[in-house]
């Protein structure tokens, strides 16, 4: 006995031992897993929670500045006073401050990051080609003339577009630094010269001056990324730190200007009858008033005044400053009522922008500030500005610049109008993400253009129900079904993201459209989307920081998406792959009759029993009627099985259509992909018959191959539907 024991023993081990050898083990890669390898590990300034910590910190930086604009040179003269205060733990040995004008100099190195092939085009013009194939210096770029603090030179080391400012002695936690920088430089045609800002100039030889990133401004520093010293290549936008502005303007007297911040000397810059209509524009919530008329612009844009005339503004709280100023602006304004607190909305435009920007600019300002507030909070500033500027769109606190010109004759195509609602609408959303909610651009391009596009949505559709936004789910198909080599994952930093406006734009916003809409509802998701919104205003979030506090506020775990949607390329593709029709009858199939005769105490034991039969013509929809309770009891039932051909984990959205016409919607949680990514199956039982299945009907969930999402499947081969005729 004992030796059989020992054989039984040894022949278990060696099949064990050889299994052992040939199984290989593996990592935990279901879909659903945490995304606690990913996300850094919480700490006293950013909670688990994705709220700040008790021991949060961030910087504050105020600038007091005199600007002169001189109209005959297109050269900005500055002379900035900056006070910096070290609200951190740390001591800090230098500052960096940010000189974005140096990505265009003449020595900047960003042309030479750009690959270039032989010339394929067969003309050129000679200013082109100059640029192009010379060596001709341009002179754009700041000329830095004074760093200085308490009159005395200040050590500083220029970096393409970083200046390092090296302190005498180390600035110590909970001290502030003032320090002086004079500057100057010449303006950018943004038409001839490309660019954010600059000036556009007309044929009657006047110019459109919308100016930003002006003024050399401090870099962020926080416990993330200590300095956001990365430099400035063109595309990702920036990281700046919030403080007060004083802010001088002196630019030709004949010049209508607005910028971010409060006007302080509106007499001295507005004649009466200009402050009349303005304090009518405050009480007028339904339209806008003209502060001034086209036809005063008019006359105004034929002269040249040789005197100056400085404006001055004050903003507190501002993470950045901008500027508009020309004789050619109409100007007009009307007041929106944001849950109590009046806030002008404000638009600047020559009279090319007309008529599309007097019918639709300060409206379209108003209805973003008062939706966006719906959904994230109470917008603070007193106004938001919209400036017509030609193949513009950008944004700074308070002001904004933005394309949308009609033809020549006045004329515009609805594409011209939905173009100009669409980027107006953005850009004045931008003061939300991230001139208040400030995440770093310069490293995540989508913390801003992606939460700021989603919510352009529900603005857009609010100023038209038709409207078509472009960054709904189905918008995004075409470009995730595309080349994957040319496909980067929404969490990549901006500057090597391959076909930014899809990836940093639209597919974010598609993503958390279906958040909303789809997975969470909008009970759920506005909270915790406002939750994020407030817990976040006047600070610096992270990607962390979102995807914690939606989890957190919403009592969902979306791991699972985020890391889906935001840290893969992956696509949707969710399809039938089988479908089982059977039916309720009292008609017990040969095979049955047979086991009730050879078991026939058993199913007496039973007791009345019903059958199912996969033959449609033993159907009986009344076989359970006197079990029914007088309750229509379902006599049709399909097991469906689903598959996954698509890396990605949705829900499944299946619409029945019953054959009398009428139809019924289902929704499976993405969870029931928990155990089985590849294929699920569910049972449905139904009173009527099913004509189709259908998959994603409403295209919710970004499918890119729709070809597998219908029962009985769509036929599009011309043979296959010429069968399918002829059988009908």
């Amino acid at each position: 006995m004992k030796t059989i024991q020992k054989l039984l023993f040894l022949t278990v081990f060696i099949v064990t031992s050889v299994n052992a050898q040939v199984q290989k083990g593996h990592t935990d890669q279901n879909k659903f897993r945490q995304l606690k390898d990913v996300l850094p590990t919480p700490n006293d300034q950013r909670t688990a929670s994705g709220a700040p910590g008790h021991q949060y910190t961030q910087q504050k930086v105020d600038y007091v500045m005199d600007i002169r604009l001189d109209e005959k040179e297109d050269k900005i003269y500055g002379d900035e006073t900056i006070t910096y205060h070290n609200n951190s733990k740390d001591n800090l040995e230098y500052l960096w401050v940010q000189l974005d004008q140096n990505m265009r100099a003449d020595d900047s190195k960003t042309p030479l990051t750009k690959s270039s092939s032989s010339v394929a085009a067969t003309y050129i013009s000679p200013e082109k080609y100059k640029s192009k194939f010379t060596k001709q210096k341009n002179g754009f770029g700041f000329n830095i003339e004074v760093v200085e603090t308490e009159g005395k030179p200040l050590s500083h080391f220029i970096n393409r577009t970083m200046m390092r400012i090296n302190l005498p002695t180390p600035l110590k936690a909970g001290g502030k630094f003032k320090f002086r920088i004079k500057w100057n430089y010449k303006i950018n045609n943004y038409i001839k010269d490309n660019g954010r800002s600059g000036f556009e100039i007309f044929p009657d030889g006047n110019k459109n001056y919308t100016i930003a990133q002006f003024f050399p401004r401090l870099a962020v520093y926080n416990n993330v990324e200590g300095w956001q010293n990365m430099q400035f290549w063109g595309r990702s936008e920036w990281a700046l730190e919030f403080g007060d502005y004083n802010v001088n303007i002196t630019v030709p007297a004949d010049h209508i200007l607005d910028a971010t911040g409060q006007l302080l000397n509106e007499k001295e810059v507005l004649n009466k009858t200009q402050r009349k209509r303005f304090e009518e524009a405050r009480k007028s919530f339904k339209n806008p008033v003209f502060i001034v008329t086209q036809k005063e612009t008019e006359k105004a844009e034929k002269g040249r005044s040789i005197k100056m005339k400085t404006w001055k503004f004050k903003a507190k709280n501002v993470r950045d400053f901008a500027f508009a100023s020309s004789r050619k602006y109409i100007w007009d304004a009307m007041a929106v009522n944001i849950n109590g607190n009046t806030v002008m909305a404000v638009s600047l435009y020559p009279k090319e922008g007309n008529p599309l920007w007097e019918e639709h600019s300060t409206r379209v300002v108003a209805n973003t500030l008062e939706e966006y507030s719906k959904l994230t909070f109470d917008y603070p500033y007193p106004k938001a500005i919209s400036v017509h500027a030609k193949n513009q769109g950008m944004e700074y606190p308070m002001i904004c610049f933005n394309w949308g010109r009609p033809n020549p004759d006045g004329t515009y195509s609805e594409r011209t109008k939905k173009r100009m609602i669409n980027v107006i609408t953005h850009e004045v959303g931008h003061n939300f993400f991230p001139m208040i909610v400030n995440s770093d651009e310069r490293q995540w391009t989508w913390m801003d253009e992606g939460l700021n596009s989603f919510v352009e949505i529900i603005a857009e559709l609010d100023y038209d129900p038709n409207f078509d936004t472009g960054n709904l789910p189905k918008d995004i198909v075409g470009y995730m079904r595309g080349d994957q080599s040319n496909l980067s994952p929404i969490m990549s930093q901006g500057d090597y993201v391959k076909q930014f406006g899809p990836n940093a734009y639209t597919k974010p916003a598609a993503g958390l459209y279906m958040l909303r809409q789809t997975i969470m509802g909008p009970e759920l998701f506005d909270y915790a989307f406002r939750t994020y919104s407030k817990r976040w205003m006047f600070k610096h979030p992270t990607p962390a920081d979102f995807f914690r506090s939606m989890e957190d506020a919403s009592g969902m775990d979306l791991d699972w998406f985020w890391r889906g949607w935001f840290y893969t390329t992956d696509v949707t593709d969710i399809g039938i792959k089988s479908v089982k029709p059977y039916y309720l009858t009292d008609k017990p199939n040969e095979r049955l009759k047979n086991l009730k005769e050879k078991y026939k105490s058993y199913f007496e034991d039973l007791g009345e029993i019903v059958y199912i039969t996969d033959k449609k013509e033993n159907v009986n929809p009344k076989a359970m009627d006197k079990y029914a309770n007088g309750k229509e009891i379902p006599a049709y039932i399909y097991e469906v099985e689903f598959e996954k051909p698509g890396g990605l984990i949705m829900p499944i959205i299946v619409e029945l259509n019953f054959v009398d016409g009428t139809k019924e919607k289902q929704v499976f949680p993405a969870q029931i992909w928990m155990k089985n990514e590849n294929s699920v199956f569910r049972v449905f039982t139904t009173t009527k018959e099913v004509k189709s299945f259908v998959v994603d009907p409403d295209l919710e969930t970004a499918d890119v191959n729709t070809a597998n999402n219908s029962w009985p499947k769509k036929t599009t081969n011309r043979f296959e539907m010429f069968k399918e005729k002829l059988k009908n």
